[in-house]
């Protein structure tokens, strides 16, 4: 199951285990249930502190197996094969059921241990989806910490009745006590908010009492963590301030243009970049989404969505990008019910299935040869006279026999009965007449919208609403910066974010030292 080098990377992961564990396994004769077998013999083979037992309860799912301590408890366990995207969490739960402790915020694993209550959590997941290792890592951990909390990572590939049944069509799907709980990609932190309802006023006391901050950074993508890397460095005060850090990178598959890391994957550069920032003084309050921006008579007031607020003399925004919509009906409607936007986390739930692909770009051609391999046709739609995308990925496309491609066509309905898609209408640009595709998913890959909205009448925003910034990165504004998809810079990468957000910031402690003396960082 495992190749050598997996197997010696997990051996030497296995050499922190601090006791002994066990696994606890509940197979069948399915394919599936000898793949697990395989991977658990595999496990077993490199570490003499762990140990394998069947497990004869008839009404466990099969297969799956639990990681159990050594007095015999288990709270996590994982159905189906946790391989692909879901390895690391593999080992993760290995290592911390065997003792080993996370590197996670103090704070967060005091608040998870304290949680009152009985919480049994179910995670559907997919191999290839790249947002649903955070959710089953934050719950296996919960689940190590708290004996209140159980929790089960289920590969909804291997388990394909339950997901049909319980309509699940994107991952990762939470359930708590058997009722839905959340979709889409959450930490411990996020988790934690939902469950702990006080914690968000708790954190809004805390933030209130903090001190003006020479330079605040608004968003927590590659362009805001360069900026607090940046700030920082001079010795001011910096806060970084975000919705959730990381940003639009976390719903990156492959890196492969980052000059000088010939690949990793978005989380893993996400991951990169926190660990980055906290190596200085950057007070970071994450999960805080700004409301308003207003100045004052020597700094800029922040309101944020908690009923908080921040105080700084100088203000860099890299709020970044998000997906951009249809805005047709049904849309919203069927969002995570056939209308996705991650075809490398959904695709897999829509195997053998007929799907569209909105958006002619190099985004939307990769989807429908992604999913070419997976369900039984594509129809990409494209609303200019032809395709966008790269030559070399428009040849890859054609080679497939599986595709169809139809230009000219506004997408002008999602259709469904009720629970989910069964079709969309589009119309012919050229014709005016109008068409129904009957399908069972959409997947919508139409570019970017600057996270902009709250900005307007604060600063001067360009007609696609992105922030207006000179060479500089300065704004409309005098003291306040931006840096990143967020502005009229062109050219939307990581790598051009890093440099604008290094740039914005130091441009904000040039104003600063030309302005006033700023405040010295806390010691």
């Amino acid at each position: 199951m495992l190749d050598a080098n997996l197997k010696t990377q997990l051996k030497g992961y296995l050499e922190r285990l601090q006791q002994p564990i066990q696994l606890a396994a509940a197979l069948d004769d399915s394919e599936t249930g000898a793949q697990m077998r395989e991977l658990l013999d595999d496990i077993v083979a490199q570490s003499e502190r762990i140990s394998l037992v069947e497990s004869s309860d008839p009404n466990i799912r099969r297969p799956s197996f639990a990681i159990m301590r050594s007095d015999g408890s288990a709270h996590l366990r994982f159905a189906g094969l946790p391989l692909g995207h879901e390895f690391t969490s593999l080992v993760l739960a290995l290592l911390q059921v065997g003792g080993h402790p996370s590197k996670e915020d103090a704070a967060l694993i005091e608040q998870a241990c304290a949680l009152e209550g009985e919480f049994r959590f179910e995670t559907y997941f997919s191999q290839s989806c790249q947002s649903c290792p955070d959710v089953v890592q934050a719950l296996n951990l919960m689940a190590v910490l708290n004996p209140r909390v159980e929790h089960v990572a289920i590969d909804g590939a291997a388990f394909s009745e339950e997901v049909e049944r319980l309509g699940i069509m994107a991952v990762p799907a939470i359930f708590l006590n058997g009722k839905p709980f959340g979709n889409g990609r959450m930490g411990l932190a996020e988790i934690l908010a939902q469950l702990d309802t006080g914690a968000a006023a708790r954190e809004a006391e805390k933030i209130k009492t903090k001190a003006t901050f020479d330079v605040l950074v608004v968003g927590g993508g590659p362009a805001g963590a360069a900026a607090a890397i940046y700030a920082a460095r001079k010795g001011i005060a910096t806060g970084l301030v975000a919705e959730r850090f990381g940003g639009q990178v976390l719903d990156t598959l492959a890196i492969e243009n980052f000059i000088s890391v010939p690949h990793t994957e978005g989380p893993q550069f996400a991951a990169a970049l926190e660990r980055h920032v906290r190596n200085y003084e950057v007070d970071i309050m994450n999960l805080q989404r700004a409301e308003q921006l207003l100045p004052a008579d020597d700094h800029f007031e922040l309101k944020l969505a908690s009923g908080a607020s921040l105080k700084a003399k100088s203000v860099v925004l890299a709020t970044g990008a998000r997906w951009r919509q249809m805005n047709v009906p049904g849309e919203n409607e069927y969002r995570n019910k056939g209308v996705a936007y991650c075809p490398h986390c959904d695709g897999p739930l829509f195997k053998g299935k007929r799907v569209a692909v909105i958006g002619g770009g190099n985004s939307g051609v990769e989807a429908a040869i992604d999913l070419a391999g997976i369900v039984s046709q594509v129809t990409l739609i494209e609303f200019d006279g032809k395709l966008r995308a790269d030559e070399v990925l428009q040849r890859k496309l054609r080679s497939l026999p599986n595709v169809r491609v139809i230009v000219s066509a506004q997408t002008t309905e999602v259709l469904g009965d009720g629970q989910r898609v069964n079709a969309l209408l589009y119309k012919d640009r050229n014709s005016g007449e109008s068409h129904r595709v009957d399908l069972e998913g959409i997947f919508v890959q139409i570019g970017l919208l600057p996270n902009t909205d709250w900005l307007k009448g604060a600063l001067k925003l360009s007609n696609r609403g992105e922030i207006e910034v000179d060479a500089r990165g300065e704004t409309s504004v005098p003291g306040v910066f931006a840096a990143g998809d967020c502005t009229t810079t062109p050219y939307k990468q990581i790598v051009i974010a890093v440099g604008e957000g290094s740039k914005a910031a130091l441009s904000a402690f040039d104003h600063l030292i030309r302005t006033s003396a700023p405040v010295q960082a806390a010691a």
